[in-house]
């Protein structure tokens, strides 16, 4: 007989093993480990999420989904630069909650496994190529040419994931917040000068 996660049950338990891995690295997650912590058996955990690959791909599922939310909105949209940098802020600030930095921590922890263990998969490229994609998608809609949108979408990922990294080290959360106030005035600025020089 095939395997059958109860979606209520797995979503039950998934949002426990988050709380779990809180202050947690997921490097030493095991069903082992979790079971303990929630207070079920392994049985359960194997039966809900299959393999601890599954259930780390399960993990980072939920910890990114307010990438789908900001994606929906920048394509809904597009064209508009307001609400291109205004979803950046808005990512911030999902970062800057104590819990969400968290969650973020094992978001990196979890794009850096991927690097060297097959079994957790290419979540970080994956991810990483998403935001990209979305970044030149709205830029080209604003104006630029698909090279430069590329261009300019990867300087604007790499720089909020450096500042995310920053945060997470430094715990300085108002110096990485007039950072990235800095970097989005000027990145603007760069984008419309640049937009507007072709029209």
């Amino acid at each position: 007989m095939s395997r059958r996660a109860e979606p209520g049950r797995k979503a039950e338990l998934l949002s426990q093993i988050l709380d779990y891995l809180i202050d947690k690295p997921l490097s030493k997650l095991t069903f082992r480990s979790a079971a303990t912590a929630l207070g079920v058996s392994t049985f359960t955990l194997v039966y809900q999420f299959g393999t601890r690959a599954e259930l780390v791909a399960d993990i980072i599922s939920a910890i990114t989904s307010r990438q789908r939310a900001i994606e929906e909105r920048l394509l809904s949209n597009a064209g508009n630069i307001d609400a291109y940098y205004e979803n950046l802020e808005i990512s911030w600030n999902w970062t800057l909650e104590p819990r969400n930095r968290q969650l973020q921590r094992l978001e990196f922890e979890a794009a850096m496994l991927g690097v060297l263990d097959p079994q957790v998969g290419g979540f970080g490229r994956t991810f990483y190529e998403t935001w990209l994609r979305v970044g030149k998608e709205a830029l080209q809609a604003y104006g630029l040419t698909p090279a430069e949108a590329e261009i300019e979408a990867r300087i604007v990922v790499d720089a909020f994931y450096g500042l995310q990294y920053d945060l997470l080290v430094n715990d300085q959360v108002e110096a990485t917040t007039a950072a990235l106030k800095r970097f989005m005035a000027e990145h603007r600025h760069r984008i419309e000068t640049h937009v507007a020089d072709r029209t």
